[in-house]
């Protein structure tokens, strides 16, 4: 953004005005009232409104790397409530376009590679067993550029843990199309990574219900109760305020009387 202003400045100033640089102050002024007012939004959990706002700023500026990233992680929030596979994919895709203009403008920042990693994430899972396995190596190869840059990244220790749990548990038919498809074996990594990684990010972000929901899930499956029953008890302490976070823990406390039978 700084870049950009500088150059608009620089072209007015060529151009002998004084009116315009002015008014080049007051677009910045702008955009930096509706970030504002975006994040205020998004931060009461009102998503639609928050969309909206940012791709008001993205439409004044198309270069806007916050706008882009949010935009982005909201179109993938929105899109994963729909049932209807149709609208779900017209998120996700708009989802992905934000994604690659803010990955073009800071490949080497956590937070676009992490929107890319998520995104395809979505879409993998709406593809064909050729197109999802090779979605599948490119959203690994955006979570370890994405850690790389922060390594306290709770959404993408969240999303490698859901990775590699998948990657420990293909069947025999997911196995025979990777080395058709791709010409290789899947990656080998165990559970118990994936364990790890849904570890670190409960620890990065103790607040996020979601984390705790997978990990216990994964406790269940490999029937770790002890862990399982842990993990639970302590997302049935977290203060909620989505409809999601609240459908959740109503899944979790269903989980847990199952656990404690």
């Amino acid at each position: 953004m700084k870049r950009y202003l500088i150059h608009v400045l620089y072209m007015l100033i060529l151009m002998g005005g004084v009116l315009p640089v002015q008014q080049a102050f007051a677009v910045s002024s702008d955009h930096k009232q509706l970030l504002q007012r975006a994040d205020s939004l998004l931060s009461h959990y009102k998503d639609t409104e928050a969309l909206r706002v940012y791709e008001e700023v993205l439409s004044l500026s198309s270069d806007n790397y916050e706008a882009l990233c949010k935009a982005s992680l909201l179109h993938n929030r929105i899109g994963d409530r729909y049932a209807d596979d149709t609208r779900k994919l017209q998120h996700f895709n708009k989802a992905k376009d934000y994604a690659l203009r803010a990955y073009v403008l800071n490949a080497a920042d956590a937070e676009s590679n992490y929107m890319m990693a998520l995104t395809l994430a979505h879409i993998a899972l709406m593809s064909g067993p050729k197109q999802r396995l090779t979605l599948t190596r490119e959203i690994k190869s955006y979570l370890d550029a994405a850690l790389a840059c922060d390594a306290f990244h709770a959404g993408a220790w969240h999303l490698l843990g859901r990775w590699q749990y998948k990657m420990a548990n293909l069947n025999f038919a997911e196995v025979a199309a990777s080395k058709l498809f791709l010409g290789d074996a899947p990656a080998d990594v165990s559970t118990k990574e994936a364990v790890t990684s849904m570890q670190k990010a409960i620890e990065y972000n103790p607040q996020n219900i979601r984390y705790y929901f997978d990990l216990a899930s994964i406790y269940r499956e490999i029937k770790d109760r002890d862990n399982c029953i842990s993990v639970l008890e302590r997302a049935l302490t977290l203060n909620l305020e989505t409809k999601e976070e609240l459908e959740l823990s109503r899944r979790c406390k269903i989980m847990l009387d199952e656990q404690l039978r």
